[in-house]
């Protein structure tokens, strides 16, 4: 006796198709299951035997084995339960065997109810492209498939359930409804951020560079002393982005989906996320691993902001890490048994002191270290790190006028304005090729996109001798001012727009080249 029944996979964000195949021999009873399983697929064979008889069937006498295909393709996790407890009942001819085209997901408890798994995203987009009409998944997990549109997805609560539904024994008013696909999921909630740019008090500059960080998609580091607002505007850099494209959407749920940290009232990420991992956070858990690897810090905060605090107390090995996914916009990690890739397209924001205690270069409290002392914990932000950091910017203490004064701060959403104008001219000068911001601009392309005025070249000539830049920082200045020429609407960038660009670069003279 055999049976086969339709299911799904995760390798990284990516969902393969898996075919359930069951056979059940006259012989000792067993429960076996082969095709590379882990042991958390190994452990289904407790759960569905209990799920079966708990739904008032009865668990055939004989062995059973249990086959997931693609053999060569190692499986995780509980997703295979329920297509495995379909497959058994219907090798047992206790019902009827599922439609070929109708793939189906979920974890069974030991009563038969659903309990949800992670990735069904991923898995909804390759059933629609598989061609699949019907798929059936946990009822927590319903929304986020519904997301795909064109495909019927059914909320699933209990085997009973689904099984009745099956073979047609439920009155017409009492079967499983197909969730519909609605629009307005996409946009519910998106872009509400309860920090605003309106509540830091002065700080003009730094608020220039965060403005400029956001219409290119430029990396960003705020130095200056405790309490000056690094954090406080670091955090409120997502408010001014613009919003997510429904791609770009999709793109983050699904690493949101796979990692098991999608709100339960959220079926889609619609908002830029903003991650802020501790000092102590390991490399594996910045770019990703684990025996079955997971996204790390750095992938969650895809299309959005990863936010560094208290830069140089991170582990050395941890940041530098960070510098080939920041180039790559991917991350890929290796296993003897499995290699995955991650997205990683991110800003950078990483904010630091000084010095050790904090001081140094503050108005009106001494500075207490050491010309060592702070040498020794400004090198632990390595040069080739900075290199990929665009904008450097010191923030010095409010003064008690500007934080008392009646002046009006712009909102996040003024300033969102000005950013998303400039972005569009980014997508229409971008048009037909891949690159969707300033900062995305590959070094063959630069002079191509950034056209410079005559006199604007040879300042930056002067500049680069003076400065010592290397070409990668070159690169970055150049690609500064192409998105302050795009604020400031022009189509040329001039020499005025290369003196701000370059003022962002004067930090690491200041403190790491001395």
């Amino acid at each position: 006796m055999y049976s086969c029944v339709k299911s799904y996979g995760i390798s990284g964000i990516d969902a393969y198709a898996v075919t359930v195949e069951v056979t059940l021999n006259r012989a000792m009873p067993a429960f076996d299951i082969v095709g590379l399983p882990d042991t958390a697929v190994k452990e289904s064979r407790s759960r569905v035997q209990s799920a079966i008889v708990h739904s008032g069937y009865e668990l055939p006498a004989m062995k059973i084995t249990v086959n997931l295909a693609p053999a060569s393709q190692k499986k995780s996790g509980p997703v295979f339960d329920l297509p495995i407890c379909l497959a058994v009942m219907a090798a047992a001819q206790q019902i009827n065997e599922p439609s070929k085209d109708a793939a189906f997901l979920g974890e069974l408890s030991l009563s038969g109810e659903l309990r949800p798994v992670n990735g069904v995203l991923s898995m909804a987009i390759q059933a629609k492209q598989d061609g699949v009409r019907a798929l059936f998944v946990p009822q927590q997990n319903a929304k986020e498939a519904s997301i795909v549109e064109g495909l019927e997805v059914y909320p699933v609560h209990n085997v009973k359930e689904l099984i009745e539904h099956l073979q047609g024994q439920l009155h017409q008013q009492r079967k499983i409804q197909p969730l519909e696909f609605d629009p307005m999921l996409i946009l519910e909630g998106s872009n509400q951020f309860q920090a605003d740019l309106c509540d830091v008090r002065g700080q003009p500059f730094a608020k220039r560079a965060l403005e400029i960080s956001a219409a290119g998609g430029h990396n960003l580091l705020l130095i200056g002393p405790p309490g000056t607002g690094k954090s406080m505007l670091a955090k409120r850099l997502p408010s001014i982005l613009p919003k997510l494209s429904f791609q770009e959407a999709i793109e983050t749920t699904r690493i949101y989906s796979v990692a098991g940290l999608l709100p339960a009232d959220r079926p889609i990420m619609n908002s830029r996320p903003f991650r802020s991992p501790h000092h102590t956070v390991s490399p594996a858990g910045l770019t990703g691993g684990g025996s079955s690897p997971m996204p790390g810090e750095i992938s969650l905060a895809h299309n959005g902001v990863l936010f560094l605090d208290e830069l140089p107390e991170f582990l050395r090995q941890a940041l530098e890490v960070l510098r080939q996914p920041i180039e790559d916009n991917q991350v890929t990690i290796s296993r003897a048994s499995s290699r995955v890739t991650y997205p990683c397209s991110i800003m950078l924001v990483a904010a630091m002191n000084p010095c050790p205690c904090g001081y140094r270069g503050h108005p009106k409290i001494a500075c207490t270290c050491s010309e060592r002392e702070v040498q020794k914990y400004i090198s632990r932000v390595s040069g080739p790190l900075l290199d990929r950091i665009d904008l450097h910017v010191e923030v010095m203490p409010v003064e008690f006028g500007e934080l008392t004064g009646e002046n009006k701060e712009e909102s996040s959403a003024e300033v969102r304005c000005r950013v998303e104008a400039a972005r569009q001219r980014q997508h229409r000068r971008f048009a037909g090729t891949n690159i969707y911001c300033n900062a995305a601009i590959p070094t063959g392309k630069l002079q191509e996109f950034c056209a410079l005025q005559s006199d604007a070249v040879d300042f930056l000539k002067k500049s680069f001798e003076q400065m010592g830049m290397s070409a990668r920082a070159y690169d970055r200045v150049v690609k500064v001012a192409r998105t302050i020429a795009d604020l400031a609407d022009s189509p040329m960038i001039l020499k005025s727009h290369l003196a701000e660009a370059l003022a962002y670069r004067s930090l690491d003279q200041k403190y790491w080249n001395r």
